[in-house]
């Protein structure tokens, strides 16, 4: 970690019913409200390449979802709706402290993986809170029969795995044996394959904790019944969403095929589509400088259009 970004958040946890999430915050204080959410195999740390950058001119907080990082661990299964309602309950949490009152309007959601769907969710069911969404390699029901079509298969077998009651156990039987695990989602889903080397070990770290590679694989087995609807052809027809959104894809990812984008326009009614060229599964780390560039540049354009709280 470089050293200038030590000092450009600082860890917090909120008290939410049943959870504690704990989030990363670095802030203007003068700055409209951002939410960073992370994918998996990921926790807050995944935006230390961009936290500082937007802290400069917007309040940002970078949420562990239930079951990562240090956020609490419940030991059931959660519908996948409860992922988005704990987003929203953090924000009101903040709009509740003296120095957070724009958190009580909407704020703009950066989601990756995992983040994006769960962003997607929040802003069908409270459009009124959400100002913008910038999404990273963006699944959405519309991804359909294609998760298994062409092979694509070989590339998804985690997510059934990841459900298996003795998976967590399994990965978890050692530090080598959680280390090979990451690096292999780390290194192949990255168009290079050593982007994530300096950080392998805190990743280790973090999913060694206890009760975090099962809170992770908790997703795919909160999220299984509506991918095999979408994968069946029985996803309802698409809720549109019509706040403004931009999706920035890495070409060369495996696992979310970049030629997937062509289904998105069918669920946003004011979106923005561009390819990374030059990464993979995880734009926001492999080309920070890009990512931020244009993270940057549609806040901007969001927070012109509607200045101040809503």
């Amino acid at each position: 970690m470089h050293a200038d970004e030590t000092h450009a958040w600082t860890p917090h946890d909120a008290q939410l019913g049943e959870v504690s999430l704990h989030f990363l915050r670095g802030r203007n204080r003068q700055g409209p409200p951002v939410m960073l959410v992370h994918g998996w195999p990921e926790f807050s740390r995944t935006w230390r390449k961009n936290l500082p950058a937007l802290a400069e001119r917007y309040d940002v907080v970078a949420p562990d979802l239930r079951g990562f990082g240090r956020s609490s661990k419940p030991g059931h299964v959660c519908p996948p709706q409860v992922y988005a309602d704990d987003l929203l309950a953090l924000a009101d949490h903040l709009g509740g402290q003296p120095d957070g009152a724009s958190w009580a309007g909407a704020f703009t959601v950066i989601g990756h993986d995992v983040g994006a769907f769960v962003g997607q969710m929040l802003a069908r069911a409270h459009s009124e809170r959400v100002r913008g969404l910038f999404f990273f390699n963006c699944p959405y029901d519309g991804i359909g029969g294609r998760w298994l079509q062409h092979g694509q298969f070989r590339e998804i077998w985690y997510q059934t795995f990841h459900q298996m009651e003795w998976a967590a156990e399994l990965v978890g039987t050692s530090r080598d044996t959680c280390r090979t695990y990451l690096s292999h989602f780390l290194r192949h889903w990255s168009h290079d394959p050593h982007a994530f080397d300096e950080d392998l070990e805190a990743w280790v770290d973090n999913f060694l904790q206890p009760g975090a590679l099962q809170g992770g694989f908790n997703w795919y087995r909160s999220i299984a019944e509506e991918r095999r609807r979408a994968i069946a052809g029985e996803a309802p027809a698409p809720q549109v969403i019509h706040v403004p959104a931009y999706v920035l894809w890495g070409r060369h990812d495996p696992v979310l095929r970049s030629e997937w984008t062509d289904g998105l326009e069918d669920y946003f009614s004011a979106l923005t589509i561009e390819l990374a060229e030059s990464a993979g599964h995880f734009v926001h780390f492999e080309q920070p400088d890009l990512a931020n560039d244009r993270m940057l540049a549609f806040l901007e354009r969001v927070h012109a259009r509607a200045p101040g709280p809503s």
